[in-house]
């Protein structure tokens, strides 16, 4: 799949990693608005490894133009 139709999968709360990363990464999730000390944050995407907790993340250009993305569990 394509960066761009993962992308509606990721705003509908699903999961998502590219078969092409051969590291620890396990998936990719976005995170919905919520607040932080009374303060709004804006939606943010999160990556979950296996060897750490989740990491803010954002998409590389190679990411966005990669076809290699797929849904995970």
């Amino acid at each position: 799949m394509t960066f761009e139709a993962i992308l509606p999968e990721l705003k509908a709360g699903k999961r998502a990693v590219r078969t092409g990363w051969e590291g620890t990464e396990l998936f990719v999730k976005l995170q919905t608005a919520t607040t932080f000390n009374g303060d709004p944050l804006n939606p943010y995407f999160l990556i979950k490894t296996a060897d750490e907790a989740y990491s803010m993340w954002s998409p590389t250009d190679c990411d966005i133009l990669a076809t290699d993305w797929q849904l995970v569990d």
